[in-house]
């Protein structure tokens, strides 16, 4: 048999082996996990620039359903934070800065303070019984100390979900 030909017959069987009528690909598999991720409200945190040079911060921040969507899951990451740090957090209602806030999401007895450990890194969670919003304007928001909590450290703006 001519190369030519043993090619062309080669290149035959590759194509119908490719498009087998008969192969079925496994359905596609999906868990309530991924129902909430269309559902899920994203913020990058940075220390504000009046404090630039002294604190910088920075960290992400979300939200989301729980998983019957009776209440609202806020989680927070912190990096670059003092070790040994004890931070108090939020999430408010509005946007990052002092005009705009219109309040704790929740209670304040949801938001557990953030404990730095010796990476300079901190993650908390909060459980707010309240529907995860649709609409709206919020942010996530970290004090310098229980005793200095009119200075912020860290701030973001969530941005809502993508469809």
């Amino acid at each position: 048999m001519s190369p030519f030909k043993l090619l062309a017959v080669s290149l035959t069987v590759l194509a119908v082996a490719a498009c087998n009528p008969f192969h079925h690909a496994s359905a596609v598999q999906m868990s309530a996990k991924d129902a909430t991720l269309n559902s899920r409200w994203h913020a990058n945190l940075a220390s504000p620039a009046t404090l630039a040079g002294a604190v910088q911060m920075n960290g992400s921040a979300s939200m989301a359903p729980d998983t019957d969507g009776s209440r609202t899951d806020i989680t927070v990451n912190l990096a670059n934070a003092t070790p040994g740090g004890l931070h108090p957090w939020a999430m408010h209602y509005g946007q990052c800065g002092p005009t705009t806030d219109r309040g704790v999401f929740g209670s304040t007895e949801a938001y557990s303070p953030l404990h730095v450990d010796s990476d300079a890194q901190a993650t908390g969670m909060a459980m707010v019984p309240i529907a995860t919003p649709r609409t709206g304007e919020y942010f996530v928001v970290v004090y310098a100390s229980a005793a200095n909590s009119q200075a912020v450290v860290a701030c973001g703006n969530l941005a809502p979900p993508t469809s």
